[in-house]
């Protein structure tokens, strides 16, 4: 114990910003992201591992919507609790109710936190909230130009970082040291029985298939289901078993994708959850996906991948290492993006970073060169 608080001590001299003259550890961490995606959370994560490591004994608790519990129970090595977010104007995922806000501040504000953290964006909105939980101190972003909290601990909005970035930037901003930029997902010991039960039932073998998810949240960023149906058919021809993943929600989606398809595949949407998914796709050898959540996991998890953006920023939300996951940019996406300013330099960090355009003879093209790489699939 007396070595822990050693090492404690000399970290708080490395941090002045955010603890000021303090040489106490903080001891009660509440982070705010309030947002719907797998993707936002995951995104997220090297931040968290960063906090973690600076601050091994401190009880962290994450404010979020009610899907980000299951989130917490998995990344229990970061977080110690889930607080459910009861809503602030200005944040559209969650119904304003003025008294359930009220409440959940005073409970807040009883708990004397040691410092809040916002990680939810740019604070706009969300840095009322944050301030008015009461910690002790506090530490996010803030809109460049607007109002700042605390030029000590509020970092202008780095809107032009990958996601990852942004979040790790205010981690460097903080003095708090950085533990890699990489993603990372847990599999349980019950996620693995799943997986070995949906192989016995089709025949899956581990390298042998590749899964196709057709969904995304947002209907503007899913590719057409007859493209992916025509990229699934081109894979199946070349000896590779297709398997189409997605939610309960997306049924539909991935039977339009199958009845397009002159070959057979395996549907699997709505049949897995979280962990399932995620141990069906770690033993895969490859996915093809649009921008979304499952992208990101495939990025979590060191599986090769070719994500397709159709109306979502890719210098963004891309996954970092352009080796294993290759990113296609639909040619719409580009000239939406001209017309609003960027031109040529756009155009230039595209042809760098990115393939154009999103057709199935791009994507089939990036997908036979993951496949032909000597980069054995996750396990």
């Amino acid at each position: 114990m007396e070595t822990r608080l050693s090492n404690n001590y000399r970290l708080q001299q490395s941090l002045p910003q955010m603890i000021g003259t303090s040489t106490i550890a903080p001891q009660t961490i509440v982070v705010v992201r309030s947002l719907p995606g797998l993707g936002d959370l995951l995104c997220c994560v090297p931040a968290m591992r960063a906090l973690r490591a600076a601050f091994p004994e401190a009880h962290i608790a994450l404010i979020g919507l009610p899907w980000s519990q299951q989130f917490v129970q998995r990344f229990g090595h970061y977080f110690d609790e889930y607080l459910e977010f009861p809503g602030c104007p200005g944040i559209p995922e969650v119904p304003l109710e003025p008294q359930r806000i009220v409440q959940f501040l005073a409970q807040a504000q009883q708990r004397h936190f040691d410092l809040a953290f916002q990680l939810h964006g740019t604070g706009t909105y969300i840095n009322n909230f944050v301030m008015l939980l009461g910690a002790k101190q506090a530490a996010g972003f803030f809109p460049k130009g607007q109002y700042c909290p605390d030029p000590q601990r509020f970092l202008p909005y780095p809107e032009h970082e990958p996601e990852v970035w942004r979040h790790l930037r205010l981690m460097e901003f903080l003095g708090v040291p950085l533990q890699g930029d990489h993603l990372d997902f847990p599999i349980h010991e019950s996620d693995w029985q799943d997986w070995k039960a949906i192989a016995t039932e089709y025949n899956l073998s581990p390298g042998d298939y590749i899964c196709i998810h057709p969904g995304a949240s947002v209907s503007a960023r899913r590719w057409a289901p007859e493209q992916f149906a025509l990229v699934a058919d081109a894979l199946a021809a070349r000896g590779w078993q297709i398997v189409l993943t997605g939610t309960a929600a997306e049924v539909d989606l991935t039977r339009v994708v199958a009845e397009a398809m002159h070959g057979s595949a395996v549907n699997l949407a709505g049949k897995t959850h979280l962990g399932a998914i995620a141990a069906l796709l770690s033993q895969s050898r490859l996915l093809v996906c649009n921008d979304t959540g499952v992208s990101h996991l495939a990025a979590a998890l060191n599986v090769n991948s070719v994500v397709i953006f159709s109306n979502s920023d890719p210098h963004r939300w891309a996954p970092l290492n352009r080796q294993r996951h290759r990113v296609v940019v639909d040619a719409a996406l580009i000239h939406h993006q001209m017309q609003w300013g960027s031109g040529g330099t756009l155009q230039k960090a595209i042809a760098a970073d990115f393939c154009f355009p999103a057709n199935p003879a791009m994507v089939l093209t990036q997908a036979m060169e993951l496949l032909n790489q000597e980069v054995p699939y996750a396990s």
